[in-house]
């Protein structure tokens, strides 16, 4: 993936979460609400998380462990397999952490070695989402907290929304310039 699609689909997406939530408020707040207990959400998720990291622990170099690959997979699938049973509670989320870890690293090599400082952009909201990401994976009930306390006041909402779709519009801009 290129810097200029990188940086483009991740504008595009901020404004995508940004409007959801400035056009269907009601229906953002069920969804999110609802989202880190979702059994659905859990195995979709989960599902996703699974297939990619396995595909990736298939395709490791010999600098990598890759004499090993088919014994770390084996492990990684006995703990995901075995994460239902053990961990059940909030395991949408833990996915959700991992899934947001992966595309971090499509982002990151995209912009590896490029340039432009304007990449700087989108590198920044990136180590963002992997801290995010690597609190979530380890503490998930926090997300439920933090979606609680959001929608607790309008205001937070909006003002959550509208900073999603303004880093959105600018990752946009940027990436046409560059």
């Amino acid at each position: 993936m290129s810097l200029f699609y990188a940086t483009l689909a991740t504008g595009l997406f901020l404004i995508l979460c940004g409007g959801t939530l400035i056009l269907n408020y009601n229906c953002s707040q069920v969804f999110l609400k609802a989202f880190p207990r979702s059994k659905t959400a859990n195995y979709i998720l989960m599902a996703c998380a699974m297939v990619w990291f396995s595909f990736k622990i298939l395709n490791l170099g010999p600098a990598d462990f890759g004499a090993y690959k088919y014994i770390l997979l084996s492990i990684f699938l006995a703990i995901t397999f075995a994460s239902f049973y053990l961990v059940p509670d909030f395991l949408g989320v833990r996915a959700l952490a991992g899934i947001a870890l992966l595309i971090a690293s499509l982002l990151l090599d995209a912009a590896y070695m490029q340039d432009p400082a304007s990449r700087l952009f989108l590198v920044s909201f990136v180590y963002l989402v992997i801290l995010l990401a690597l609190i979530l994976g380890g503490a998930p009930y926090l997300l439920r907290d933090a979606i609680n306390w959001f929608f607790k006041n309008q205001f937070r909402v909006k003002l959550l929304a509208y900073v999603l779709c303004l880093y959105g519009a600018l990752l946009g801009y940027v990436a046409l310039n560059y």
